[in-house]
């Protein structure tokens, strides 16, 4: 029979054969055991310095039925792991007269690529960045030199945003398709550890070539993927999509397209909204990249400066601010890791977080925002919240000299209004920082919310706010300000046969998410229309 077990708990520092362990509680033979599967490991560390791993797992337990329903009975946390149930597609009887397009080649849109590969389709995949390879090369000329190409950069290119982050692939969803998700990233490259661990993720570095793995996949099933093109338009007759235009002259046909543009794509926002398709403001959230020394994290995660059996610590952190009503959260926390300039237009300063896979910097960020909406906009345009994002990524740039450094200030002085003379923790931003104070930058009510929630978050974790915390701005693309509003079978609603997916359509938030996302909508088109006959 096939069980799961879940809750099942052990000690950090023992180093138990997990088998040897089960037969044991189980009162069972060894051998009777196999097959073992992690479905879930997390870390219990409310009784520091004693951490505790959590386990579910999944395994099959060769014994006879009655004495299998005596265990189950007796044991708790154990039971019958549920039958998987497959997913049936059924041919249209429509069918494609153009290949399927795919705008964007991030994780909305590869996932939808490759569902779509999978099943025969041969879909061209448009990018309006470089190759994973290409790209790498222009973020560090930006991050070396300040030179930014804002077509190629840590927004936009192979892989998406995410790429240039921490390959973080926690979500808050619940679906099906994130197990297909995991494994199809394990499958290239990705640590198989991603398919158990409570916060998974894969870091930069690896997640590079993970990447380019699922574009050769693509590729090797006849799909097709090009980089430096960008779609400029659509044609539409009667309601419905007929070609898009790449480059300003290239018309491609096409009666089904995938819009997996992500978060970053205002140019693209810009002319749905001139078409008059239906666009929506969305509420997000703004604020500051916070820096600590990572061993200040560990010794308040885990009771010990670092631990031998653990990586670097990270950390979730939510604030209410009863006077506003604001929420305030930590966002895209990356342990052992870097600020990095995120910027896609010429005249802002943008922050993001990054760290390798071995999280091995020595330092701790993450982005303490604060969340705005309708009322924070200066109009009641659609596209308000963009410029409202540009507005302020614009003044963080003037605040660094124009030059895409970032201002920067220690806590205990933004707290204090005062100006930061010396660094205590050198912030980790390149091309670098300029001392400013970041009220200047932000909002004052995001500025008043975010000092309000730095005191209640050092009181959750101490020295958060100490000498060697530093800030730096600005935090402004935590998620699309723009949804782009689809009907029940995953269409735009004002025009058939363009499918708006992931971040950029307001529809996912992170890299999974978008995953999903894109192969939901790759399964609606496939329900609307076999491939080309």
């Amino acid at each position: 029979m096939d069980l799961v077990w879940s809750n099942l708990r052990i000690p950090v520092e023992e180093d138990v054969f997990l088998t040897t362990m089960m037969a044991r509680k189980l009162k069972v033979p060894e051998h009777s055991i196999s097959g073992l599967r992690f479905l879930r490991r997390s870390l219990d560390a409310r009784k520091k310095p004693h951490l505790v791993f959590v386990y579910t797992i999944q395994f099959s337990l060769e014994v006879p039925r009655t004495e299998g329903n005596r265990i189950l009975a007796r044991v708790t946390g154990l039971k019958e792991a549920p039958i998987e149930v497959s997913v049936i597609w059924t041919r249209p009887t429509n069918s494609l007269i153009h290949r399927p397009v795919v705008i964007g080649a991030g994780p909305a849109g590869y996932f939808a690529a490759l569902t779509l590969a999978r099943r025969g389709y041969a879909p061209l995949v448009l990018e309006r960045g470089d190759s994973v390879e290409e790209r790498t090369l222009k973020v560090k000329e930006f991050w070396d030199a300040g030179k930014l190409d804002t077509e190629s950069n840590v927004q936009f290119g192979e892989g998406g945003a995410g790429t240039f982050s921490d390959g973080k692939l926690t979500t808050r969803i619940q679906d099906r398709r994130i197990s297909d998700v995991l494994e199809t990233f394990v499958k290239h490259g990705a640590p198989s550890e991603i398919l158990y661990l409570a916060k998974p993720h894969i870091g930069t570095d690896i997640l590079k070539d993970v990447v380019k793995r699922l574009r050769q996949e693509i590729v090797s099933l006849g799909g097709e993927v090009r980089f430096r093109s960008k779609v400029t338009g659509l044609q539409t007759s009667l309601g419905r999509l007929r070609k898009i235009i790449v480059n300003g002259e290239e018309e491609i046909p096409a009666e089904a397209v995938i819009l997996a543009i992500g978060h970053s794509a205002r140019d693209v926002y810009k002319y749905l909204y001139d078409m008059n398709l239906t666009l929506e403001k969305k509420s997000f959230a703004i604020g500051l990249r916070v820096e600590h020394p990572q061993s200040l994290i560990n010794l308040s995660q885990y009771g010990v400066e670092e631990h031998p059996h653990l990586g670097p610590a990270d950390y979730q952190l939510t604030y209410k601010d009863v006077r506003t009503g604001r929420g305030a959260y930590a966002f895209c926390m990356c342990p052992g890791g870097k600020v990095v300039a995120a910027a896609s237009e010429e005249g802002g300063v943008v922050t993001n977080g990054m760290s390798g896979y071995a999280r091995d910097t020595k330092i701790a960020n993450s982005a303490i925002v604060v969340t705005v909406g309708a009322d924070d906009f200066p109009t009641a345009h659609p596209l308000a919240g963009l410029e409202f994002q540009r507005s302020w990524e614009h003044k963080a740039f003037i605040a660094g000299g124009s030059s895409y450094m970032a201002p920067a200030q220690r806590v205990i002085d933004f707290l204090e209004r005062r100006i930061t003379n010396s660094f205590d923790l050198i912030p980790t931003y390149s091309p670098g920082v300029v001392s400013y104070d970041l009220h200047e930058v932000l909002p004052d009510a995001v500025g008043d919310v975010l000092e309000r929630a730095l005191r209640v978050f050092n009181g959750q974790i101490k020295g958060f706010t100490g000498e060697k915390a530093t800030l730096t701005g600005i935090e402004t693309r935590t998620s699309s300000p723009i949804r782009i509003v689809r009907n029940a079978q995953g269409e735009s609603l004002n025009l058939a046969g363009l499918y708006p997916a992931g971040e950029g359509a307001g529809y996912a938030g992170g890299i999974t998410s978008a995953a999903v996302d894109g192969i939901r909508i790759a399964e609606f088109l496939m329900a609307q229309f076999a491939p080309i006959e």
